[in-house]
């Protein structure tokens, strides 16, 4: 609080995952809010009281979470729970006229620190201990919708070139989080079951291999829901092929299971939707398949929101489990059983991983293929 009475504070960027950018209806007088929202609600309030909501003290707010929109979503969130405080007029006038509320995305895949060997031979090379070292690929994009004020802020975008800002980034979003969040997130729990532990070491397989590569490419590339040509899908989606098979990167497929649900509305059930073919996609239903059978909590760490959810859910046979969760508005925002054929393939493919297991799987898959 102490920090909104600094002039040279401009910019505020945010990571709290998916599950951070949510409304909390609580007040946020006299103690510390509990959600993200609130704690930036109380921030922009204390700046706005000591700057007397001046225009040059607006603040440009950079959420990175990974949500359609988010800078919309995160600035709809803290409107709403101003109103729900009472706050007076022209404090809502100067947060919606002074500050900028960026949607923006991150495209760069971080494993994080590396094993203890690679992390003294790192060292060894560089000659000094470094406590935060953390491993990433070259590639990196942060695009960020923006006016000139915001170009004007955020002037570190001119130090490098994978800094974008644009009055539009919706392409790139809508390429990073199908192509390659979705395919990530479609094939994590396949991957778990099938023993792999990272991405490189799923791309080493021939059989995982080709599954990652028909899912990105013949399922998901045609049915981005947005207006692009396949072409450009496509030479996006062979770049992160490349990416994935990075023999440098150790990307743990546990850790992209994290908050697995909300990944997979976000990020596969739109494609699912527009996919118009007569009989449902194969790879996307056998991703699916994998993920409720994941959910049971029998092949790794489940860390997500739903968990007890699926935990209850899972004393009941799988047919019951494939028709209760696909049919769960709530978990979806669409009955996923009026996709046609979608609930009984998934109960088929259900049925091959839990009594023959994913290599079986997709072996059965690329047999049909």
């Amino acid at each position: 609080m102490q920090l909104a009475h600094r002039p040279e504070m401009q910019i505020i960027v945010s990571n709290t995952t998916e599950v951070g950018i949510q409304l909390v209806e609580e007040s946020i007088e006299g103690r510390v809010p509990a959600s993200f929202p609130g704690k930036l609600l109380a921030f922009l309030y204390e700046r706005y009281k000591a700057f007397s909501g001046s225009a040059d003290s607006g603040m440009v707010i950079v959420p990175t979470e990974l949500i359609v929109d988010n800078g919309k979503k995160l600035a709809g969130i803290v409107k709403q729970l101003a109103n729900f405080n009472k706050m007076e007029d022209a404090f809502l006038t100067w947060m919606d006229g002074q500050c900028r509320w960026c949607s923006s995305l991150v495209d760069r895949i971080v494993p994080g620190k590396p094993d203890a060997a690679t992390l003294q031979q790192l060292e060894r090379d560089l000659g000094y201990k470094d406590d935060l070292l953390s491993i990433s690929e070259v590639y990196r994009l942060w695009a960020i919708e923006g006016d000139e004020k915001v170009k004007k802020v955020l002037s570190f975008a001119g130090a490098d070139a994978g800094v974008i800002i644009a009055p539009d980034i919706e392409i790139y979003r809508e390429l990073k989080l199908r192509l390659l969040n979705g395919t990530h997130t479609l094939s994590c729990g396949l991957a778990v079951l099938a023993g792999f532990p990272t991405v490189k070491s799923a791309m080493d397989d021939p059989a995982f291999s080709a599954f990652v590569s028909d899912l990105m490419l013949k399922e998901i590339a045609p049915n981005i829901p947005y207006e692009l040509s396949l072409s450009e899908a496509r030479d996006f989606g062979l770049k992160v092929l490349d990416r994935f098979r990075n023999p440098h990167i150790q990307h743990q497929w546990i850790s992209i299971t994290m908050q697995y649900s909300s990944k997979i509305r976000m990020r596969v059930v739109p494609v699912l939707l527009k996919h118009y073919q007569p009989e449902p996609p194969p790879h996307i239903v056998l991703g699916f398949a994998a993920y409720l059978l994941f959910m049971r909590g029998q092949s790794g760490p489940v860390t997500d929101d739903r968990a007890a959810y699926f935990k209850d859910l899972w004393q009941n046979e799988p047919d019951v489990v494939v028709k209760t969760a696909l049919s769960d508005q709530g978990l979806w925002g669409a009955d996923l059983t009026e996709v046609p054929g979608f609930e009984e393939a998934v109960r088929k493919n259900l049925d091959v991983l839990m009594n023959k297991g994913a290599a079986a799987a997709l072996a059965q898959l690329n047999t049909k293929k």
